[in-house]
């Protein structure tokens, strides 16, 4: 056979296509190094690529989350041909399990023919559904509402441990003419428009407690407090945080005079302004200096800045920066704002190099506690990293602000739900999605039916394939030993033992106790 006829087998002309007609027919013969295979598609094959899935969905269904979830929902439809709640909300869900970042990626979604069903949607809602569900068919108060309720459900049991609270913003860049579009503080694109995030953590756990969408220059911790009170008033006084953490940004007179009338202890950072500059600058000399910890020296001072009512603890912390010493510079010089280090004039031999730091705290611990204490703050920078790099804290974006709030709630409680199952099956550390999602959720798996019987066949491609299959083997065998042990258990019960047995680690392998609630008298 010539080119010309080779060519006219693989791009036949008419209507008849027989070379379409021929792979349609069966198998393709193909001529490889291994010999000769058959290749044939099987478009009506139940198959998923998250084929591991059924595991988190048995979680969710054994601790009550999900169907209360839906149910609670305030989505209402006239239209007979409207999407149900539970294919919006599951295909959301689906969505930020597979670590999508926008509403077009949903479409990848109709590929899985295994998963929805099992999560007891009808079909894959389309991005289009999504994307306008909550525009006109929920009320703004009542979504929100409705996604604190079920962000507390998950961790309330765990708010009468001893915990901290952090409190801190992120930003969301925004390239549209979305509503609360604003220029103001942004470290990564200057001048670009955003929204801010500002979020409270349960340290230690890394569960997000609730997030508040604001405009892009309202990114000052002012923003913040009404939404943090309004929290804490929500919450039973014993439920309320060992003490409250946060930046520089935290460290003003109105969020420690507050903080202090609520009987609510802080721990804040102060920024290097020209007072706090000089009380490092008498700190020289002292001869006091402790212990901080992990290479670093403090001292307990108090101070009073202008626009402060009283004077206040201060930890004046500091460490010495290896590899290079300060000589002289010219006087009148100010001081750098990232105080890295100070010059003398006329010194006889070199002087060593510190970096410094000043925490202000109503705290009574010792210098080491509390210095450790603000380091510890630094797990709430990788929480934003996760959420905004694996979880599209960055994306899902609409032109109003009401959906882009309840797009954020919604991230908020997928993302509790993963961290909770993640840490029930490894609980020994935090995985982060970027790992636990192709550990614990991607596999290849083929759904089969006989007999009345429903199988699956999962085939991980990870290279700890057998470790994530005794891990969620060993976590079936829990979950089923809750359902079968706890029937006449109520719901609060069942979930405070799977709690335990998430924070085992936590709470040393004791049960969550029922909390006695005490009438608040103040």
């Amino acid at each position: 056979m010539d080119a010309k006829n080779a060519l006219s087998q693989v791009h036949p002309k008419g209507e008849g296509k027989p070379g379409l007609s021929r792979c349609e027919s069966g198998p393709i013969p193909l001529d490889t190094f291994a010999g000769r295979i058959h290749v044939e598609w099987d478009a009506e094959a139940a198959v998923t690529p998250l084929g591991q899935l059924p595991f988190f969905i048995e979680f969710l269904k054994t601790g009550d989350l999900f169907k209360p979830w839906v149910e609670d929902c305030p989505l209402s439809y006239t239209s007979p041909n409207a999407p149900g709640k539970t294919d919006i909300l599951g295909t959301l869900m689906l969505s930020f399990l597979s670590g999508h970042r926008r509403y077009s990626h949903i479409t990848t979604l109709r590929a899985d023919s295994v998963n929805p069903k099992i999560l007891g949607m009808t079909k894959v809602a389309s991005e289009d559904s999504v994307r306008k569900a909550f525009r006109e068919n929920a009320d703004g108060e009542a979504s929100a509402e409705w996604l604190q309720s079920h962000l507390m459900r998950c961790y309330e049991p765990l708010l009468y441990e001893p915990w901290i609270l952090d409190v801190d913003a992120t930003i969301k860049t925004l390239y549209g003419h979305q509503q609360g579009a604003k220029v103001g503080y942004n470290p990564h694109k200057p001048g670009r428009p955003s929204h801010v995030y500002h979020t409270y953590f349960a340290a230690n756990i890394r569960l997000i407690l609730d997030v508040e969408v604001q405009p892009g220059n309202q990114t000052a911790a002012c923003y913040t407090l009404p939404g943090l009170w309004a929290f804490l008033d929500r919450l039973p006084r014993q439920a309320w945080p060992q003490f409250l953490r946060g930046d520089c940004d935290w460290g003003n007179e109105k969020v420690m005079c507050e903080s202090e009338k609520r009987g609510l202890d802080y721990l804040f950072k102060l920024r290097h302004t020209r007072k706090v500059k000089g009380l490092i600058e008498e700190s020289f000399g002292r001869s006091d200096w402790v212990n901080a910890g992990q290479g670093w020296q403090g001292v307990e001072d108090t101070l009073q800045l202008s626009t402060w009512t009283k004077k206040r603890r201060v930890i004046i912390l500091r460490r010495e920066i290896k590899g290079g010493i300060v000589g002289t510079e010219e006087k009148g010089k100010e001081l750098g704002s990232s105080q890295l280090e100070f010059s003398f004039v006329d010194a006889l031999e070199p002087v060593k190099k510190y970096e410094y730091q000043v925490l202000i705290t109503s705290l009574k611990d010792e210098i080491l506690t509390v210095a450790q204490h603000y380091r510890d703050r630094a797990d709430a920078e990788n929480n934003f990293d996760e959420l905004k790099n694996q979880w599209a804290w960055g994306g899902y974006t609409t032109h109003d602000m009401k959906r882009c709030q309840i797009m954020a709630r919604i991230n908020a409680l997928v993302y509790n739900w993963w961290s909770l199952f993640v840490r029930l099956a490894i609980p020994e550390k935090h995985a982060e999605a970027i790992t636990s999602r192709p550990l614990l959720l991607s596999a290849v798996a083929k759904q089969t039916k006989h007999g009345g019987q429903t199988t699956l066949s999962i085939t991980s491609l990870h290279g700890k394939a057998k470790k994530a299959q005794r891990i969620l083997t060993s976590l079936a065998e829990f979950l089923s030993h809750i359902r079968s042990t706890t029937e006449q258990l109520g719901w609060e019960e069942r979930w405070r033992l799977i709690l335990s047995r998430i924070f085992a680690w936590l709470l040393n392998g004791r049960l969550l106790p029922v909390p006695l609630l005490i009438p608040d008298t103040s």
